[in-house]
């Protein structure tokens, strides 16, 4: 059974930043594209930052390019998304997805398995 469980959210000031966790158990991390998704109220979920396991390229939205990065250690079945620089339009629930080939990387119908989401909230 897969799960993903994602940690780090919280609530902080414009400028500040955060680091989410996504922890990923059932499945052989290495091999999964990974990725992080995000929601903000009355809004579809959005595309943030992804990572193909076979080639290593790494595609960011262009709203976080620059400030945002995303990274892995397989040996700990763990994701991260590093978020610098942060401003009020980020306040969302943060998800992460995983998929064992995703075809389309910022789609969400494409990805196969998705966390629970964890909240950020940016302060003015």
């Amino acid at each position: 059974q897969v799960q993903l469980v994602e940690s780090g959210g919280g609530l902080v000031q414009a400028g500040g930043s955060l680091r989410l966790s996504c922890a990923a158990s059932g499945l052989t991390f290495s091999n999964y594209d990974m990725a992080w998704f995000r929601q903000a109220p009355g809004k579809e979920r959005e595309f943030v930052a992804g990572r193909f396991w076979s080639s290593g390229n790494i595609y960011y939205a262009d709203s976080v390019k620059g400030r945002f990065t995303i990274s892995r250690d397989n040996a700990k079945n763990t994701m991260y998304l590093q978020m610098n620089s942060l401003k009020p339009d980020d306040t969302a629930v943060y998800y992460c997805a995983a998929d064992k080939a995703v075809v389309l990387i910022a789609s969400t119908r494409t990805w196969e398995y998705w966390g629970q989401g964890t909240q950020v909230t940016v302060s003015p």
